[in-house]
């Protein structure tokens, strides 16, 4: 059973993470500071610029373009600041401006006065708003948090498995050492986006990991940027167990077992774990064999059908 931890609602995120994920540049605010998503949704404030604000959605990403900025230009400098006032103070997360549309003076006075980051785009307001709901939804996705280490095998992602002790640590080490790619050791964060499960590292222990006997490496500066990756989805679950002799393990592989990860059944193996025995080729050779029925080729399915044409004939 996977040792999994279900996540808070919302998100917090640098504010620098989130300007070069969304193409953004950050015009006024602390760079290294943070921010709370809460929602995927993203709003428009016009209405509430109008003096409509009722069903004001304050949680959202607010997007401001041509048409609430050239609203802003046709009232007295007054009005104007009471205007941008209202907005800011509704403890949003942050405001983009689209179309390189330039920050007024009271714009700027006011997201100092209430620590609201301020962005601007070159972006079509359309398109930023729907790079912005993408961006959400991976982000804000349903999550949970996996005890185990992701490694991405022959363009497969393994999520191998197993209590502490058991060698996973090691047999991705020796996975690396043969030009596959790391994306999470000890801490997985698996994410549900739509009928996938992605998964990634947390940012602080991101490209690094723990060796018994060795300590704490850093992947990225040891093997080289082409040794680690960001994010994977998860196409296969490897189990390490420790081998039994009164346990009869599946030698053929007829019956596909599955890991229920966020409501999402992903093919599960179970692999004994015995003196000599080399961890890191059988998993690679689980990963190919599942890229190769991902493809439609399935070894099993195969066989049987050579032995059936051979009794037929």
């Amino acid at each position: 059973m996977l040792e999994e931890k279900e996540e808070r609602e919302g998100e917090i995120v640098k504010i620098q993470s989130f300007a070069e994920d969304c193409g953004v540049d950050l015009v006024q605010g602390n760079v290294s500071g943070e921010m709370l998503l809460t929602t995927i949704n993203v709003n428009r404030p016009g209405l509430l610029l109008a003096g409509f604000e009722d069903y004001f959605g304050e949680s959202r990403i607010q997007v401001m373009g041509n048409a609430e900025y050239y609203y802003l230009t046709s009232c007295t400098k007054e009005e104007r600041y009471k205007k941008i006032d209202t907005l800011f103070k509704r403890k949003i997360p942050c405001v983009i401006l689209s179309k390189r549309v330039s920050p007024m003076e009271e714009m700027l006075e006011i997201a100092r006065k209430y620590n609201v980051p301020l962005f601007q785009s070159n972006k079509l307001t359309s398109q930023l708003v729907n790079d912005l709901v993408t961006y959400l939804n991976r982000k804000l996705a349903l999550s949970t948090t996996i005890h185990g280490v992701l490694i991405e095998v022959s363009g497969i992602g393994v999520l191998i498995t197993g209590h502490s002790g058991m060698g996973k640590s090691e047999t991705a080490m020796e996975l690396i050492h043969r030009g596959h790619r790391l994306i999470a050791d000890d801490n997985v964060i698996a994410k549900r986006i739509q009928d996938e499960i992605i998964g990634t590292s947390p940012d602080k222990i991101r490209h690094f990991m723990e060796i018994r006997g060795v300590g704490i490496i850093d992947v990225r500066s040891m093997f080289g940027v082409a040794s680690v990756l960001k994010e994977k989805n998860i196409d296969l679950v490897i189990e390490l167990q420790v081998w039994e002799k009164d346990i009869e393990y599946d030698r053929l592989g007829l019956d596909t077992k599955y890991e229920d990860i966020l409501g999402i059944k992903i093919p599960k193996l179970t692999m004994p774990v015995m003196p000599g025995r080399n961890l890191a080729i059988v998993v690679e050779v689980a990963a190919r064999n599942e890229r190769l029925k991902k493809l439609g080729f399935n070894a099993v399915e195969q066989l049987l059908s050579n032995i059936k044409f051979d009794k037929e004939n």
